[in-house]
């Protein structure tokens, strides 16, 4: 059987938060990828007449769950949590954990546990659909900070994503990408492809638009930071002859304090 194809919302939420809601025509299901907020989860089912079935939640950071508990009582949506964020995600109905299968209607995912942002974060990856929800792992033209654990475990998680296939569309949880672009463009200032993406920023940003999502065909030829491997990233950060984890980890102190 043809797996559906989906149909996706995205809008701004808080200051710089990603809303996402997915919905499945051939079951009527939906679901909202984290809830930063609640208003403007609810005016997208109010525009489009979609039923709240399902919240999937990336990570237990306030951002991304704070609307929760009105989107629940206004929808009876379920809750599914990463099992490691304990109780810090509210209303929770189901945990996953690596290797887990989520379903939303006739879509499924799977379950990646991608530490680094936070220990608890865990990325949806529907396959037949060919789209990922990254939450603050990776974002176009950039990725989160490693806020729990070493680099390493970041890079590691990163590292997942390369493999993906080229025209999977990767939904990342924040719109960061003119002030990505910057630090890309000066830790990689001969990638032309990187020069016509952030010109591509530029305007979308002029016209009330965000380029979320991106692909990971795009981020492989943009984003500096998954392009360790690459001899001109290692140039950048002084890192010749060191191995990605090495060159990743210097990008990453770099862009903390960029």
């Amino acid at each position: 059987m043809t797996a559906s194809r989906p149909e996706i919302r995205t809008f701004l939420c808080r200051s710089d938060n990603i809303g996402v809601v997915l919905y499945d025509p051939v079951q009527e299901a939906c679901a909202a990828i984290d809830v930063p907020e609640a208003a403007p989860v609810l005016k997208v089912l109010d525009e489009t007449g979609w039923r709240l079935t399902d919240i999937l939640v990336t990570h237990r950071h306030p951002d991304h769950v704070e609307g929760i508990p009105e989107v629940k009582r206004r929808t009876g949506a379920r809750v599914t949590a990463p099992l490691k964020a304990g109780a810090a995600v509210p209303e929770v109905d189901v945990t996953v954990s690596e290797g887990d299968t989520v379903r939303v209607g006739s879509l499924s995912a799977e379950v990646w546990e991608t530490p680094g942002h936070c220990s608890d974060h865990v990325t949806y990856w529907f396959r037949e659909a060919g789209i990922v929800f990254a939450g603050d792992t990776l974002f176009t033209l950039g990725c989160g900070r490693a806020l729990e654990g070493p680099p390493e475990a970041l890079w590691t998680s990163l590292s997942r994503f390369l493999a993906l296939p080229a025209a999977t569309a990767v939904y990342s949880g924040h719109d960061y990408v003119l002030a990505n672009a910057k630090f890309a463009l000066a830790a990689d200032p001969q990638n032309e492809a990187l020069a016509a993406r952030a010109a591509e920023a530029e305007r979308a940003r002029a016209e009330g638009r965000f380029l979320i999502p991106t692909t990971i065909g795009t981020e492989r030829a943009t984003n500096p930071f998954l392009r360790a491997g690459e001899p001109a990233l290692a140039r950048a950060v002084d890192r010749v002859d060191a191995d990605p984890v090495a060159v990743f980890t210097a990008l990453r102190a770099w862009k903390n304090t960029f």
